[in-house]
């Protein structure tokens, strides 16, 4: 079975989220998560008489030395005896810090009847109660504090609403939970746009897609220019294909949503359409040629559709403007890039000082030299692919260059050069010993040499033992092998040791409904990895699969269908195509497996199905 790690709609809501913490938020650009004001001073000094003092000294100095039961009788005595909300609040905090999430409660029931129009009294109540895994008594809290909060405060609150209840896993019945609250405030003009986009959010995170879908749609009419409307499509694009007409409808309204722009091209090359995803890559560089990361993507969509020629001239205007000072400097810490931006095709130029210069560059001059060497790497011009290597090489970035490098030798047919290569790698710590090990593996396994990369994953795991990547690594080696007995023992201990770890249960139910074996609990095991990771689209394959296998050919092309449309990769296409051959849809069977077939001609799964249904394409 191969092992896929695809950008799947997590993914997309994690670029989405990002963008949110940025400033891209709905009708403001501090849309405030709920929390308290500043502590205001303890007491007032009117009231801080002679035992009051020594009451919040006490419990300070008591909380200090760790004795938080004391330190909180303390600090709740004199918030009751003197009404103060700062007071309320430590004692709170102290409750929390001692993990006595009851007795919270406690006190803030005490803070809310001394102060019943503290927002932040109810702030807290949500927060814990949402802690202590009381949906419904959390849901009917969020109303009161919806009510409390002032109208500046209440639309940033209902937009985090959403971050707020993301703990508790059952999204179903958090979404039912939250809808009446937020009903009453989609009428208000001042909240309708935030509370329809937060319930949007809870729809979506409870795979209600028509729902979600309605929602946003129905944001996006009452403000066009909207960002959170615009975000909430780009995660439902996986899923419904209607929401992408929401995302271009926000842009025709606002051109220069340019971050939405750039996440909805990257979610576009996710989905492998690269002809759309450089569309837009394309008009953000013509219009904002001052941002620099666009045209990296737009030079690695290029790649992706085997475009060398033009990523070089993309590449190349970037590192140009890069050189020249046009391009606006990275937020992060990175270094200046050194000017080292132009060299020429045929790699004639002074590169002694290469390994110094290269501990000097930024990040995103590191990332347009690797594409470089890619795209001269696909054009089998290996010199020049070199050169470009060697101008990020040194001791410092050794094990990010070691990878493009082996990529390189592979390329060549120089296998046993790779092997040695990586083998001689200097092992400057456990980390770079860890990541040998990898890289020797995936060489086996690319020559098919299995038990070979077995042997080295053995070896690795008995080094970093409970080491759940690597383990899952020899895992999917096993199975190869055909030693089911142990990639299942295997698989399990991954599971055990990362308990979310949604690869090794869509793997473990794959291969067995791959085998025809234990079906109801393969369909167990993939069920979960599909709620650890809602909608990604080989684990969608992977249910489509066991269905299937069980007989439930209708409910099989409905996922199918559903996963080819989110990732239109190869063995997805094979597992769509059988389906319909069989239901006898002979026609779609032949256009899906074309395109399959378009993609990777050579693909072992695609040519034995093929083979196996007589498929005359």
């Amino acid at each position: 079975m191969p092992v896929h790690f695809p950008l799947s709609r997590l993914a997309v809501a994690a670029a989405c989220s990002l963008l949110m913490l940025q400033g891209v938020q709905a009708q403001t650009d501090k849309a405030p998560e709920p929390k308290p004001a500043e502590t205001p001073a303890l007491v007032q000094n009117s009231a801080l008489t002679g035992p009051m003092l020594n009451l919040i000294l006490l419990g300070e100095l008591e909380s200090q030395r760790g004795q938080a039961g004391q330190a909180y009788v303390l600090l709740f005595e004199a918030a009751r005896r003197s009404g103060d909300e700062g007071l309320y609040r430590r004692a709170t905090e102290i409750a929390l810090k001692a993990g006595d999430g009851a007795t919270a409660i406690k006190t803030i029931e005490a803070w809310r009847a001394a102060l019943p129009q503290s927002f932040n009294a109810s702030v807290y109540e949500v927060r814990i109660l949402i802690e202590l895994n009381r949906p419904a008594d959390a849901a009917k809290a969020t109303s009161t504090m919806l009510k409390l909060a002032s109208a500046a405060e209440r639309e940033g609150t209902i937009t985090v609403l959403p971050r707020l209840f993301s703990r508790n896993k059952n999204k179903v019945e958090t979404a039912a939970l939250l809808e009446p609250v937020l009903k009453p405030w989609m009428a208000d003009v001042s909240t309708a746009l935030a509370a329809h986009v937060a319930l949007g959010r809870f729809a979506l995170a409870a795979n209600n897609s028509t729902l979600a879908l309605q929602l946003t749609q129905h944001a996006h009419a009452l403000q066009p220019t909207a960002d959170s409307p615009a975000l909430l499509a780009l995660e439902l694009m996986p899923v419904r294909a209607e929401a992408q007409a929401i995302v271009e409808s926000y842009l025709r309204a606002k051109p220069d949503g340019t971050p939405i722009r750039i996440v909805f091209a990257r979610l576009l090359g996710t989905m492998q359409r690269f002809s759309e995803a450089e569309g837009q890559l394309q008009y953000i560089t013509r219009n904002h040629p001052q941002l620099g990361q666009p045209w990296l993507t737009l030079a690695a969509v290029q790649l992706e559709v085997k475009q060398p020629n033009q990523a070089i001239t993309t590449l190349k205007r970037y590192l140009a403007r890069e050189s020249s000072g046009k391009i606006d400097p990275p937020t992060g810490p990175a270094a200046a890039a050194t000017g080292q931006d132009d060299a020429d095709d045929t790699g004639d130029g002074d590169n002694n000082n290469a390994g110094d210069e290269a501990d000097t560059l930024a990040p995103s001059t590191v990332q347009a030299y690797f594409l470089l060497a890619k795209a001269y790497e696909q054009l089998r011009q290996f010199d020049t692919a070199e050169i470009w290597l060697n101008k990020v090489s040194s001791p410092y970035r050794a094990m990010d260059v070691l990878p493009r490098r082996l990529s390189l030798l592979t390329a060549q047919g120089k296998h046993a050069k790779a092997l040695e290569t990586v083998r001689r790698t200097p092992e400057t710590s456990p980390e770079v010993g860890r990541t040998k090990a990898v890289l020797e593996s995936q060489l086996l396994s690319d020559q098919k040499e299995w038990a070979s990369s077995e042997k080295v994953l053995a070896v690795a795991n008995q080094r970093f033992p409970n080491d759940a990547d690597l383990l899952y690594q020899q895992a999917m080696v096993a199975e190869k092998l055909d030693h089911v007995d142990d990639m299942e023992r295997m698989l399990r201990k991954v599971i055990e040791l990362r308990p979310d770890h949604h690869h090794a249960y869509n793997a473990l139910g794959y291969s067995l409904a791959e085998r025809n074996l234990r079906l109801p609990e393969a369909r167990a095991l993939i069920a979960t990895a599909l709620e650890l990771a809602p909608n990604e689209p080989f684990i969608t394959d992977s249910l489509g699969w066991v269905e299937y296998r069980l007989g439930n050919r209708r409910e099989a092309l409905r996922l199918l269908n559903q996963a080819y449309r989110l990732r239109p990769d190869v063995e997805i296409g094979v597992h769509l195509g059988e389906v319909l051959w069989v239901e006898g849809q002979y026609e779609e069977a032949r256009r899906v497996l074309r395109e399959a077939q378009k993609r990777d001609a050579t693909n072992e799964v695609l040519r034995s199905t093929i083979l196996r249904l007589k498929v005359d394409l």
